[in-house]
């Protein structure tokens, strides 16, 4: 069986946005009422199936993960100048540790079939 141990550098942005996910989640519950409240839970369950899926070395969940935070890079645009700044800084260090070769080699990985 080919395994590939899971760089800390991803286990660290998966535990992120994991905890991002659930804590959101639990946050914006009492939003379900208003209109947007739908999409905010969705947003959050987008960060913890990312952050799951991340942990199995999906690579479409790094790149749902790299969305997920441009998405709040370009919510962050209409609001001030500071939060858009400090998103965009998060996005980079997330992209800097998802794109790091251990990183690239993790999600790059072929799977044995199981016997």
């Amino acid at each position: 069986m080919n395994t590939v141990r899971r760089p800390v550098p991803v286990l660290v942005v998966a535990c992120l946005f994991l905890a991002v996910g659930i804590i959101g989640g639990f946050y914006h519950i009492h939003d379900l009422r208003q209109p947007d409240g739908m999409l905010a839970e969705f947003t959050e369950a987008l960060a913890i199936l990312a952050g799951a899926f991340m942990l199995r070395g999906s690579n479409w969940a790094r790149l749902l993960a790299l969305a997920w935070m441009t998405f709040h890079v370009v919510l962050s645009a209409f609001g001030a100048l500071r939060e858009l700044a400090i998103h965009s800084l998060i996005l980079a260090g997330i992209a800097w540790l998802l794109f790091l070769p251990e990183s690239r080699r993790y999600f790059g990985k072929v799977r044995d079939a199981p016997q």
